[in-house]
């Protein structure tokens, strides 16, 4: 493997799905559907630009533990279980109808069994990255149908796990003992690498980035992050498993950390990165020529996949209580097949169960249905109303959700200014939610009861998780007046209709932190003029005339 001629493939690759992924973003389409288009053009079914594939590909395998591992930072017990039963009986529920469901339509045409069980995982799966992306754009995470998509999808991503240590067992030839042997090997070595990476994270690291050396060096969770999620995906390879299951199982465990927020936002950009390679990856396995002459067939399996999904989602959730709005919004949301089906694909191919035409028509099916997936999204909330007969109703169940669920108050700096409003607060009875990248506030704050979050409140992802987004009114009490000023514009770009009071040290950058969205601005050093001339006119008036 040259290295050069591997840099070369990735600026290629990057070069297109930056050109795609742009034009599509021009037009208001997702920009993943033209890092998908970028693949299929510059791959070897097309004008094959790539010298070097495999190495491509072994790269977006990286990527797909990362990701894993950035999905595994999201999730929590705790917050799973604020989604209520939708998530945990209705993610279940869905992705167990949907493999059944599906294996038994191609057991009818003639499929074995491990096959059709290997395609029903393939179809369960829907599209986490696009859905949610979406989603955020249209600000409709915090609708019904974007809650009830959010906890489906939490189930999913957790299922990807097993689903894959299911699919490469069942690629394996043996009897039915030598395959439950192979399943106790896989999840003793599943559980090894749990506890291991337990005691790693749950002792080592929080004492590491406790500490005051490691809360100078902002380079330092960051290298942590990428160690437990290259180290978690190498151990599972290690021991014959998927390497995204280290990796998934060490978000898993960072997440429980007070540092999680932070590490999710500074481990972005290669999200961006390695998520870019992987979905520009799955287009080259896309081949333009099968798919005209397989036209026909590729558009009727998508549309049978699509309704399928549709109706299935539906029913479950209409089952579990939904409205029947809620529930087809939903379901119209999740109709596609997901990019870790991809994983699933590749896995079955290479243990020789899926191949040939097969496979070609899958691939088609998949990259399909992802290109329409803006469109189904987008055409939920629409799909609600038109189902609802009182769509007014939505709009209060709404505005509910975000008040149970958000601060009113976010205080950001908890220094001696910061814990002056916090005691206020305290006060007013309001819930308060305090983000400092100091970790020895986290405890303070968590004792005087607020929600505490470690961060660095001028990156978007900490503003967003810290719920910025739903609170009426946001303090910024930081003393660094350029770091205010960010904080500020990105505030504001997330929540253009929060009211924001800000702290200005110096007089001089006070129009700035105006400029930048700031409803008010505290100018320290007037504030400080004023109430020294106060105070002497008050012992002046006080004093004993000579």
């Amino acid at each position: 493997m040259n290295i050069w001629t591997v840099l070369l493939d990735i600026l290629i690759l990057l070069l297109a799905a930056t050109v795609l992924g742009g034009l599509f973003e021009r037009f208001r389409q997702n920009a993943i559907i033209g890092y998908l288009l970028a693949g299929a053009l510059v791959g070897p079914h097309a004008m094959d630009l790539m010298p070097d594939r495999a190495a491509i590909i072994s790269i977006a395998e990286l990527g797909v533990a990362l990701l894993l591992f950035m999905i595994g930072l999201e999730f929590s017990w705790r917050r799973l279980k604020s989604l209520g039963a939708i998530a945990f009986g209705g993610g279940m529920a869905q992705v167990a109808a949907t493999m059944a469901i599906t294996a038994g339509f191609c057991m009818a045409f003639g499929l074995g069994l491990s096959e059709s069980f290997i395609i029903g995982a393939i179809v369960a799966l829907s599209s986490t990255a696009i859905v949610m992306r979406i989603l955020a754009e249209r600000s409709e995470i915090d609708s019904f149908h974007g809650r009830n998509a959010l906890g489906i999808l939490l189930l999913q991503d957790i299922a990807v796990v097993p689903l894959v240590l299911i699919v490469t067992l069942l690629t394996e030839e043996g009897t039915v003992a030598q395959m439950a042997l192979s399943m106790g090997k896989a999840l003793a070595a599943a559980l090894l690498i749990g506890v291991a990476l337990y005691f790693i994270l749950g002792r080592v690291i929080p004492w590491v980035l406790g500490r005051k050396e490691a809360m100078a060096n902002r380079d330092l969770p960051v290298l942590i992050a990428m160690i437990v999620a290259v180290g978690g995906a190498w151990g599972s390879h290690a021991v014959g498993l998927s390497p995204i299951l280290g990796a998934f199982v060490g978000g898993v465990i960072l997440a429980e950390s007070p540092f999680a927020i932070q590490v999710r936002s500074d481990v972005a950009p290669l999200k961006t990165l390695f998520v870019t390679l992987f979905f520009s990856s799955i287009g080259m396995l896309t081949n333009p020529g099968f798919v005209w002459e397989h036209f026909l067939l590729i558009i009727t399996l998508m549309v049978v996949v699509i309704i399928g999904k549709l109706l299935i989602i539906t029913g479950i959730l209409w089952l579990f209580k939904a409205p029947l709005s809620q529930s087809a919004a939903t379901g119209l949301c999740l109709s596609q097949i997901g990019e870790f089906s991809f994983v699933i694909v590749d896995v079955a191919r290479s243990g020789g169960v899926i191949g040939g035409q097969r496979f070609e028509i899958i691939i088609a099916v998949i990259v399909g249905t992802l290109f329409l997936t803006p469109y189904m999204v987008g055409f939920a909330a629409k799909l609600e109303r038109m189902v609802d007969k009182e769509p007014d109703d939505l709009d209060g169940g709404e505005s509910g959700l975000r008040s149970a669920h958000a601060p009113d108050v976010v205080i950001i700096g908890f220094g001696p200014a910061g814990q002056a409003v916090a005691e206020q607060m305290l006060h007013e009875g309001a819930p308060t939610t305090v983000i400092d990248l100091n970790s020895s506030m986290f405890q303070k704050a968590e004792s005087m009861g607020f929600i505490p979050v470690i961060g660095d409140a001028s990156h978007a992802e900490v503003l967003i998780h810290a719920g910025v987004a739903s609170a009426h009114l946001v303090a910024v009490t930081i003393p660094d007046p350029k770091l205010v000023t960010l904080t500020v514009a990105q505030i504001r770009h997330i929540a253009p209709k929060t009211r924001i009071i800000a702290r200005a040290r110096y007089s001089r950058f006070r129009d700035d932190i105006a400029n930048a969205g700031a409803d008010l601005v505290v100018d320290e050093e007037m504030e400080v003029g004023l109430r020294v001339a106060s105070d002497l006119r008050r012992i002046m008036r006080n004093s004993p005339e000579e």
